[in-house]
């Protein structure tokens, strides 16, 4: 490895951190509540609103069905309307959020339906409130899957940002594509390729430590 390669990937590994960190935390916000609000919309659930239910599922259906490169570019007007610009890493974010989000959504709402309907019913018969049922039988139940779904959805926004790169993002995605790619430097390529490997590799490794100290079952 050259040493002008070494503080390049140093900087583009810093920007990948930053967009996959910062859209990781949006997409957290939003994307778990509004995964819980799938699930617990469904008929004969503890809010349950079908027609809610129907509209929210329509949305994220429409959401994961778009590429992200499709959304990447369709969402320039509104990234360049919320951050002042459509490139750069902190511009990347906004459709790194958006497209994640419904992803996030499924994936919470998967390990809500794990949960033993049993434990909710005991939890109605013994006076619980919805929310007291939800803060105490199946956000603690649902936790390890809720952990597993994120440390997967930032695997996801790993491959996400480096797409990203290839329209001015930044980041590892950029660093392949331009020095790689177009100037036909084939050891800059395998680096950003064993770097991008290893950060999933490790974000993976973060998250299933974290599924095993918190999954008592």
């Amino acid at each position: 490895m050259s040493t002008d390669l070494f503080p390049l990937l140093l900087k583009a590994t810093w920007q990948t951190l930053q967009m996959v960190g910062l859209s990781g935390l949006v997409v957290a916000l939003f994307g778990i509540p509004l995964g819980f609000l799938l699930h617990l919309t469904k008929a004969e659930q503890l809010l349950a609103m079908p027609w809610l239910n129907r509209i929210l599922g329509t949305v994220v259906n429409a959401g994961r069905s778009i590429p992200f490169i499709i959304l990447l570019v369709a969402l320039i007007p509104f990234t360049r309307f919320v951050v002042g610009t459509s490139i750069g890493t902190m511009a990347v974010v906004v459709p790194l959020s958006i497209g994640a989000i419904p992803f996030i959504a499924r994936l919470v709402e998967g390990a809500l339906l794990e949960i033993p309907s049993g434990l909710v019913e005991a939890a109605e018969a013994m006076g619980a409130s919805p929310w007291q049922t939800i803060r105490k039988v199946l956000l603690p139940e649902a936790l390890p899957g809720i952990i597993n779904s994120i440390t997967i959805t930032l695997v996801t926004l790993v491959s996400y940002s480096a797409m990203a790169g290839a329209v001015g993002g930044g980041g590892l995605g950029d660093v392949g594509i331009r020095y790689g790619y177009y100037r036909f430097e084939p050891e800059v390529m395998v680096a950003t390729i064993v770097v991008l490997l290893a950060l999933v590799q490790l974000i993976q490794m973060l998250g299933d430590a974290l599924v095993r100290a918190i999954d008592h079952r």
